[in-house]
């Protein structure tokens, strides 16, 4: 049974209250507009935790809540045009057959698995929020900074977006690193090598930007085996394989970089139960991605070329395991066990990084922001005001400490 918690329990004093926090902080901390929702006291459940949700566990929960309406936007855009399409979600509108068919050459489940990942992104985005507001804490809404322009091709909504998704940079090492023994919580400096360099240079699209990305494919709808595709439709497809994968090793880093830093077991909870539903899409996409077949392709309009290879065949494991991050054989889907914390206890197999010295909020936005999905194509910078937003709210998540 629930009972509102007292705002100053026992003979806690007003200063010790504004030490800890209780309640959430004040809109005026991101600007009028980006927090929405009313403050009252919080309630907990009478269940043995009396530590309550401090600032810091609302400064996670409000972070982690903008930083899956990102997702959210940009799996929609993959989910419009790449996904199956039905009714579970708005927005869908018959998809894109060519792409559809493009990343189908990755697995024929593929737009399935997009359609699955874009609705537990929603659902994330959305629970988060709703907790946060039953709360009386204020959720972040990033509406406003729907200003990017979307696709113009066959299956998009013709909508502001927060994410551009045809000027990306992947940085692909998450491929060796989870193939390596040495870990970057143990090692800062260690270096991973990219499963598909190109990718981590220039800018590259992952969607089709218009019609005239699918032209010259043949689509046979009755039997997709008979369909033909040019390189740069399929480059596009392999693109959005490593994208997805990219963007999905990150949540399965931060949730448990950012429980570290919480003080309440109900908040604490909620990131242990959503983090590995990140991990569990991010397994899926680095098996699929590795699929990729050989070829280069120009792109004419980002004036950027990208090359994939034969991941099958590329580096495998050696004895004794390499320790320069180079091992890339594509079927090494299960993480490498690794170094932790000191290596008298040997290797382990664990999702990393997941140290708070090395990763946490501020590094999941910049590695969003080097990636290119805020770069507005008008100017080719990331100019839309979100930035600075989601690095404020980053910065009061990372500030976060675990209290006693």
């Amino acid at each position: 049974m629930k009972e509102m918690g007292k705002l100053f329990p026992g003979r806690t004093n007003r200063r010790s209250f504004l030490t800890k926090g209780t309640v959430a902080a004040g809109a005026a901390t991101l600007g009028a507009g980006v927090l929405a929702g009313k403050t009252f006291a919080f309630d907990r459940e009478d269940d043995g935790d009396r530590a309550p949700i401090t600032r810091g566990d609302i400064a996670i929960l409000r972070f982690l809540q903008a930083l899956e309406r990102v997702e959210e936007d940009l799996w929609r855009q993959y989910a419009e045009l790449g996904g199956t399409q039905d009714d579970e979600f708005t927005g869908l509108t018959g998809g894109n057959a060519a792409y559809i068919q493009a990343l189908q050459l990755l697995d024929g489940d593929m737009p399935q698995y997009i359609h699955d990942n874009t609705d537990d992104e929603i659902s994330h985005a959305s629970f988060l929020k709703n907790y946060l507001e039953s709360k009386g804490a204020g959720s972040a809404d990033l509406t406003h900074f729907k200003v990017l322009p979307s696709s113009t091709a066959d299956g998009a909504q013709q909508i502001g977006r927060l994410t551009n998704l045809t000027q990306l940079t992947i940085d692909t090492s998450f491929w060796s690193r989870y193939r390596s023994i040495t870990n970057p919580d143990f090692d800062p400096m260690a270096k991973f090598a990219q499963a598909v360099p190109s990718l981590n240079v220039n800018q590259h699209t992952a969607i089709p930007r218009s019609n005239a990305d699918t032209q010259g494919s043949v689509i046979n709808l009755g039997d997709p085996t008979q369909s033909t595709f040019t390189d740069h439709l399929k480059a596009i497809a392999f693109t959005a394989g490593f994208h997805f994968a990219f963007i999905e090793q990150g949540g399965t880093s931060l949730y448990p970089t950012l429980a570290q830093h919480v003080t309440n077991l109900e908040v604490l909870r909620i990131l242990l139960s959503i983090g590995p539903s990140e991990t569990m899409h991010f397994q899926t996409w680095q098996d699929k991605a590795g699929n990729a077949t050989p070829l280069t392709d120009v792109d004419p309009v980002n004036n950027s070329t990208v090359t994939f290879t034969t991941l099958s065949a590329a580096q495998g494991e050696t004895s004794p395991e390499s320790l320069n991050g180079d091992t890339l054989q594509s079927n090494l889907i299960m993480p490498e066990p690794t170094h932790f914390l000191d290596k008298k206890f040997g290797p382990v197999a664990i999702i990393r990084p997941t140290s708070t010295a090395f990763g946490g909020a501020v590094a999941s936005v910049q590695s969003f922001v080097t990636d290119g999905l805020f770069i507005n194509p008008k100017t080719n910078k990331s100019d839309t005001g979100i930035v600075p937003v989601l690095m404020r709210l980053a910065e009061e998540a990372d500030e976060a400490r675990r209290q006693f």
